[in-house]
């Protein structure tokens, strides 16, 4: 899969809704996550990959340690902490660019499983940053926007 770069039009687009699960679906994330660590990056959203659905995937600790793949099909921020702080956030459409960006410390986020079970569960630290940066991604937001 190639990653598509600004200015390209897919990566400003609001993302549609998965609503058939299977193979095709799993085939897909399968080759986003291949993408993902190829790049090398921790997150990687389907319009990054000329996909508009609401899917992106992540892997905040192997760069550390053992990989973790998580995929997230139509995730929706449930809830997120008054606490925030400012961090450095690059990203594989935005290549040799550093953003600083302001984002919540915790955050809870309610997602479907690629059996299209509901899931909840609540991240923080570099994990919740990952996340809202990824779901920014199936609503056109770029980190530019927020340094902008």
């Amino acid at each position: 899969m190639i990653i598509l770069t600004v200015p390209h039009p897919i990566l400003r687009a609001v993302c549609h809704p998965v609503a058939e699960f299977g193979h095709t679906l799993q085939a897909l994330t399968d080759k986003m996550l291949a993408t993902m660590y190829a790049a090398p990056g921790r997150g990687l959203a389907a319009p990054q990959v000329g996909v508009a659905r609401r899917i992106f995937v992540m892997d905040a600790t192997w760069k550390d340690g053992d990989p973790s793949p998580m995929v997230f099909i139509n995730p929706v921020l449930v809830q997120s902490s008054a606490t925030v702080e400012t961090g450095e956030e690059g990203c594989l459409s935005i290549p040799d660019t550093a953003c600083d960006v302001t984002r919540p410390t915790e955050i809870t986020l309610r997602w479907q499983a690629l059996d299209g079970t509901t899931q909840e569960g609540a991240f923080d630290g570099f994990a919740a940053r990952c996340i809202q940066h990824e779901r920014d991604h199936l609503d056109g937001i770029l980190c530019t926007d927020y340094s902008a």
